[in-house]
């Protein structure tokens, strides 16, 4: 039996996430001298084609037809896809991987993570080929949300003079942590490696989601259960114990944290019987992942910026057929992609005052050429009073200007980059900006663009680019970073992918919900990665309940 790891990683802060629990009962026994020794692995459909998730297989359990397994499969959910899954249970024969014989094959169901995530904990029967029933035997799926409210804990267990229930050579103990539910079932948290012939054991460091301990409740019982490893998988019972997350958290105020293994039998059996060891927590560490939610409840605001394209390939604002035209009756381009983001963007911010920029226009009163002009004509203070005040300011600045060119963005993505820089001196979370341009074309100076956006990258600042328009967009794609890290002209990486640009004419026929939902979708995980890279905490943590876990910064 090798040491499981349920959790090899940080739960993502903005991706929903389910972890999977499995567990089989009524196995059917392929061995002819000993019980099967299953293991599971989990399949999704992609395409039509059932493919193994990559290293997504549990641990193999020796000779027991009704396991319990300890690893935990770790899946995205989305809502709004269907994501087939197929579990499959082998029967395991030594060392060698999963077999082709169908005498391996001891069954598997088919579901979709939905069904799973609706019902929490899903029994269903295991098939075999065409259909037919496995016997008895029926497969437990336990599904619970990792969310990025929640931490992880990391802990190390070691034991003293355990009970040696081995008679050439001394124990192999394992040592096993259980959550007791609210209907008091219990369910597998971890399962640690295997220390050979020690008494004295010394247990590798492990670590776990809090929901996954103790579903964020500091109180919920946990059960504690010392076995002696045996290869054959009847593995003797040296000692339990129970405790809570709150008791373990003792340890970091200076407390001793042991317990008593205690063997039952013993104790009622035995008159002087005291302990059949004791299991010592000799270390904790309590991390806190937090989300996009923790940071803007924490106080953190949004600055909206929009800056838009005034160049004359927009055509003349007076002529029906130009971008920037003004129907009474039916916003342009500009005005819908306008509206769909900033009206949710507005609800981040405060004072709902809005900086509105443009560029590539001669303007008054010397008309000469600018890439940077307030469209409200105030150099002072760009800012107008919440999204409709930025749609009168543009309607009031169209028969001011004069559309020219050319399509240069660096010079603004560079102001919104330095005013961002400046707040960064203040390092803490008070304020993040989103930069969005609209534009009918590639722009012009994609090398100093390119720059821009990399020296942008290290500021609190995501820019969102709507192609506005019939155009070719093609050559903007490179400045999302999607298909690879944006560099500058000089080779230097972009910290962080903060570019996200679409055409609006993909969103034509569909709501302006649906563009603002394409464009919006990756800025929650660009304002958690700027302040986790930054090591930033929110500045006021929301207050949990008093059975939470308390919010106990990295």
């Amino acid at each position: 039996m090798s040491g499981v790891s349920l959790y090899d990683g940080v739960p993502s802060a903005c991706v929903s996430k389910v972890e999977l629990r499995v567990s089989c009962k009524a196995l059917l026994d392929r061995d002819t001298l000993n019980k099967s020794d299953p293991c599971v692995i989990l399949m999704v459909q992609a395409q039509g084609q059932w493919t193994e998730v990559s290293l997504d297989r549990t641990e193999v359990i020796k000779s027991n037809l009704h396991p319990v397994f300890a690893k935990v499969f770790m899946l995205d959910y989305y809502f709004e896809e269907v994501q087939k899954l197929r579990f499959e249970v082998y029967d395991i024969h030594g060392t060698h991987s999963i077999g082709t014989r169908d005498d391996d094959f001891l069954g598997g169901v088919e579901c979709t993570l939905g069904q799973i995530v609706a019902q929490k904990k899903m029994v269903k029967p295991l098939l075999l080929k065409y259909g037919k029933y496995a016997g008895k035997s029926t497969i437990t799926v336990h599904a619970e949300e990792i969310s990025g409210n929640n931490g992880y804990v990391e802990l190390s267990f070691c034991a003293k003079k355990l009970d040696d229930k081995d008679l050439f050579s001394k124990s192999d103990p394992f040592l096993e942590i259980y959550r007791i539910n609210d209907d008091e079932t219990e369910q597998l948290v971890h399962r640690t490696t295997v220390i050979k012939n020690n008494l004295n054991p010394v247990w590798e460091p492990f670590k776990v989601s809090l929901i996954s301990l103790c579903s964020c409740d500091e109180d919920r019982k946990l059960k504690c259960l010392v076995w002696d490893y045996d290869s054959r998988g009847k593995h003797d019972f040296i000692g339990e114990f129970y405790t809570s997350f709150r008791e373990l958290q003792k340890i970091g105020t200076g407390s001793k944290v042991t317990w008593d293994c205690i063997n039952p039998k013993y104790k009622l059996k035995k008159k002087n019987y005291k302990n059949s060891g004791v299991v010592i927590l000799s270390d904790l560490k309590l991390h806190r992942v937090y989300s996009f939610l923790d940071y803007i409840m924490g106080g953190c605001q949004i600055h909206f910026t929009v800056a838009i394209d005034f160049t004359a390939s927009n055509g003349d604002p007076r002529n029906s057929c130009s971008l920037h035209y003004i129907n009474p009756y039916q916003p342009n381009e500009y005005l819908k992609a306008l509206i769909a983001v900033g009206e949710i963007c507005q609800d981040y911010d405060s004072d709902k005052r809005f900086s509105a920029l443009g560029f590539g226009a001669r303007i008054p009163p010397n008309y000469e050429v600018s890439h940077d002009f307030a469209i409200n004509f105030n150099p002072e203070d760009d800012e107008c009073e919440e999204i409709q005040g930025v749609v009168e300011a543009y309607q009031n600045c169209l028969p001011k200007i004069q559309l020219y060119g050319p399509t240069n963005v660096a010079p603004i993505i560079n102001r919104i980059a330095k005013l961002s820089a400046g707040e960064e001196t203040i390092k803490d979370a008070s304020r993040y900006h989103i930069l969005l341009i609209l534009t009918d074309g590639v722009v012009t100076d994609m090398a100093d663009t390119r720059e821009a956006i990399v020296r942008a990258s290290y500021q609190p600042l995501s820019i969102i680019i709507v192609g506005v328009g019939n155009a070719d967009f093609t050559d903007m794609q490179i400045l999302d970073g999607d298909d690879g890290v944006l560099r500058s002209p000089k080779g230097e990486p972009a910290l962080r992918d903060i570019v996200q640009f679409v055409p609006f004419r993909d969103f034509k026929t569909a709501s302006p919900a649906a563009l603002a939902k394409c464009v919006l979708a990756e800025v929650p995980k660009q304002v958690v990665e700027y302040y986790s890279h930054r090591a930033i905490s929110p500045m006021c943590p929301v207050m949990d309940s008093p059975n939470s876990v308390a919010n106990t910064p990295e």
